[in-house]
């Protein structure tokens, strides 16, 4: 299959495009704080997150008065989308361009659509804080990673939505944080969790706190911050004894000491013959270390596989009717 199609796309080291990262992460700050100044507060910071649609990232529908507004990254056509449920929309060019200058076009545009809000500008999550509208060192946009790295996110939101059905206890949506730029999902046990000690750069330690309020096994998949290459990860809050020396699928998954967690690199999934399954088995086989060690109600919690195959199968022959 051409790379231009290719299902799974090949994805630069970071170094690459760091200058791309560091510009598009700005820039998806600045719409995730629009939404989380808006929108009612959700525990664990989920009603600020973004959501993989099928041309890129979005809020979903945020209140403005009586109204309610969305804004979309269109990662195939390159343009910002800002929709209000009167029908009202403004639209800007995505290209290289400080992130100052997308910071005062995103809040002129909501101001054209009399859409009122203030923003904590300063970015969260990163050493170099610079307050948006004084950002003119990050400029640059390159549309062909860009619409790659958005196509694999593409590839990890559908298998973490078939991972997130198996699950009945409380498990948060596949979503986007756009403090760390990364794709997650995570399960909760149910019982309380010990108070985390914070130390993100740039984020008030409540919020971390809050974030991990509650005993938890998560996953998701980074484009390159952290390692340098993109990867899934997959961690457990608190981390129970004996957990990082714990046998995962597949082989090409181990525990990184500095970033304590367990990885499986993207390139190991997408040069697999079934990149589904090795992501799944990556994905459910680190949940079962975390479950297992921390005695989590795994009868309670899980859905029967056999029942929801065959529920799975029923949809599939419903749909062909």
């Amino acid at each position: 299959m051409n790379e231009s199609n290719a299902p799974w796309p090949e994805l630069p080291p970071l170094d690459d495009w760091v200058d791309t990262f560091a510009t598009v992460h700005m820039w998806t700050q600045i719409v995730g704080k629009i939404r989380l100044a808006l929108s009612p507060w959700q525990n664990h910071s989920w009603g600020s997150t973004l959501y993989v649609t099928a041309s890129g990232l979005a809020t979903s529908p945020i209140p403005a008065g009586d109204g309610s507004f969305d804004i979309e990254f269109d990662f195939v056509h390159h343009a910002l989308r800002i929709r209000t449920s009167d029908g009202r929309k403004r639209d800007l060019a995505l290209s290289s361009m400080p992130v100052a200058d997308f910071h005062r076009d995103v809040m002129a545009s909501l101001a054209e659509l009399d859409i009122a809000v203030s923003i904590y500008t300063r970015p969260v999550e990163v050493v170099e804080a610079i307050p948006f509208e004084h950002d003119r060192t990050h400029a640059s946009y390159d549309a062909d990673v860009v619409n790659r790295v958005w196509r694999a996110f593409l590839q990890a939101d559908r298998v973490f939505k078939i991972f997130r059905a198996r699950f009945l206890g409380k498990s948060s949506p596949s979503h986007f944080f756009w403090g760390a730029f990364d794709l997650a999902v995570t399960r909760f046990s149910g019982r309380g969790a010990p108070m985390h000690p914070g130390g993100a750069p740039n984020c008030a330690d409540w919020v971390m706190r809050e974030a991990y309020s509650h005993e938890l096994a998560s996953a998701g998949f980074w484009p390159g911050a952290g390692l340098g290459e993109a990867a899934f990860y997959a961690y457990a809050w608190p981390e129970p004894a004996g957990y990082r020396d714990r046998d995962v699928q597949p082989a090409a998954a181990y525990f990184s000491d500095a970033l304590q967690e367990f990885v499986l690199p993207y390139d190991a999934v997408r040069s697999a013959g079934d990149p589904d399954g090795t992501l799944l088995a990556f994905l459910q086989s680190t949940y079962e270390s975390a479950a297992d060690l921390a005695h989590w109600d795994r009868t309670s919690l899980e859905r029967d596989g056999s029942e929801f195959e065959r529920r799975n199968q029923s949809s599939a022959a419903l749909s062909q009717n």
